[in-house]
């Protein structure tokens, strides 16, 4: 791969992340359903793609492996149930927003598990991550919806810097594409037995969207975030993160008229802008 098509690559996988929201506010079903499904149809291409790279997924996993992939895998659930609640009673965009968060839990975390003292720059990106919530919060008043749905996707946010924390201390030596596999393969083991009614019930269109939910946004777009680690240094790739929730507000914006107020927007010209700084910070390649 070429460093134009690594970046290309990348856009194209900020682009899937981004349509996340989207494909959950399409679809009917609710955030149970939408969860089970997006795990089935993501281990499906997770496993093309452990194929493709030649990573056959019980390579190098151990019982004890086994089970820190176990609970990455629940935090992953769980962060997807909430984010998709907060997508169902508050839009794409508070919820893409709120979840937005994350890096500011990263810097707690690793502050109080591993007593990692954060930087003046870490200060930094938090005061910007919580100013830019309070912005984005129309009322603090909790029988607002977009306020319930605000603090649920930054529950979905702190889920997902859990997940990265543990990511961190335990995937070892096994390739992305096998712990995205895990994960998923233990969402689906674990959400089946409550899920099966609502899945039952789904409109056959519910199924497309869940379809392009996870074969898109969670396998094509991880499968090419790997691939393009293979060029570009990981503090590159990950820059475009922060283009996320840009992707989210603007098509929920085009497609569900979801505009954005002018608090919303400085908000998450904040949030965004803490992003940026997170992946600007010095890191390994």
């Amino acid at each position: 791969m070429t460093h134009s098509r690594a970046l290309a690559s990348m856009h194209v996988a900020a682009l899937m992340f981004g349509l996340t929201g989207i494909f959950g506010k399409l679809a009917q079903a609710g955030p149970l359903a939408i969860v089970l499904g997006r795990a089935f149809f993501a281990v499906l291409a997770l496993l093309v793609f452990a194929r493709i790279f030649s990573r056959p997924i019980l390579l190098g996993v151990t019982r004890v492996r086994l089970l820190q992939l176990a609970g990455c895998g629940l935090l992953l659930g769980i962060h997807w149930l909430t984010f998709f609640h907060a997508v169902k009673i508050a839009g794409v965009g508070i919820a893409t927003l709120g979840f937005a968060s994350f890096p500011a839990f990263v810097v707690l975390l690793e502050m109080l598990l591993w007593k990692e003292r954060p930087s003046r720059m870490d200060m930094l990106k938090m005061s910007l991550v919580c100013a830019g919530l309070v912005l984005v919060a129309p009322t603090f008043d909790l029988n607002n919806s977009a306020t319930t749905g605000l603090l649920w996707a930054v529950l979905s946010g702190f889920c997902f810097a859990a997940v990265s924390v543990g990511n961190r201390y335990t995937s070892g030596d096994l390739h992305a594409v096998q712990i995205a596999c895990w994960q998923n393969i233990v969402i689906l083991v674990c959400l089946l037995p409550f899920s099966v009614g609502a899945v039952a019930d789904m409109a056959p269109l519910d199924w497309l969207w869940i379809a392009l939910l996870g074969l898109f946004c969670t396998g094509l777009a991880h499968g090419l975030f790997v691939a393009s680690l293979s060029v570009l240094k990981a503090r590159v790739a990950s820059l475009f993160f922060a283009l996320e929730p840009v992707y989210g507000i603007l098509f929920a914006w085009y497609l569900f008229a979801e505009q954005p107020t002018l608090r919303m927007l400085l908000g998450g010209a904040l949030i965004v802008s803490a992003l940026a700084l997170v992946q600007r910070s010095p890191k390994p390649a």
